[in-house]
């Protein structure tokens, strides 16, 4: 049984996937502890996110014009952090979703470029059998026809017929001799 190529791109892509989990989960640990990290990267992004959120909810309930108060610190550290690791975690699985097209986009490449190349072999080879074609027929109108074959094998015939008859000889069977004494 004949086994495929083992899809190493794929397993690299989807390591790579599984490596950006706990890589969240780093960078999530690291937004809770750093000051820095919390106030600029976290909270922004979470207070949109929970605005946007409690926006489009009052909406849906038919509440119009209600101001909404943004969420406590820890509750926006926390929210924001998970939506970096969601990011990441998006991230790497569009990078990984982008490289495999590509790959896959370089290969179909590839496979047309060799089905072009192999076109053109057979085009020229059909270009050569043609030109082949054309000079046997050219030999097949040069040469006699069958019945004129057959016309030069009587008229041969006549002529050793005249010869033999102008020589006086006639046909004649090998005659058999014997060689045993008594």
């Amino acid at each position: 049984m004949v086994v495929g190529a083992f899809p190493m791109a794929k397993l690299f892509y989807l390591g790579i996937r599984q490596i950006s989990k706990p890589l969240a989960n780093r960078i999530k640990e690291a937004a809770r502890r750093s000051e820095f990290f919390k106030t600029y990267i976290c909270l922004p992004p979470a207070q949109l996110y929970h605005w946007v959120e409690m926006r489009t909810k009052m909406r849906i309930m038919g509440f119009r014009g209600t101001v909404i108060k943004p969420l406590n610190e820890a509750a926006a550290a926390d929210l924001g952090a998970e939506l970096l690791g969601e990011a990441t975690i998006f991230i790497v699985g569009g990078g990984c979703m982008v490289l495999e097209y590509w790959r896959h986009q370089t290969n179909q490449r590839h496979k047309e470029e060799e089905q072009r190349a192999a076109w053109d072999a057979l085009q020229d080879e059909v270009g050569r059998l043609a030109l082949a074609f054309e000079a046997l027929q050219a030999q097949m109108q040069a040469t006699p026809p069958p019945g004129a074959l057959e016309e030069l094998r009587a008229q041969m015939q006549e002529v050793r017929a005249q010869l033999r008859a102008r020589d006086g000889d006639a046909p004649s069977a090998p005659q058999a001799v014997s060689t045993s004494e008594k």
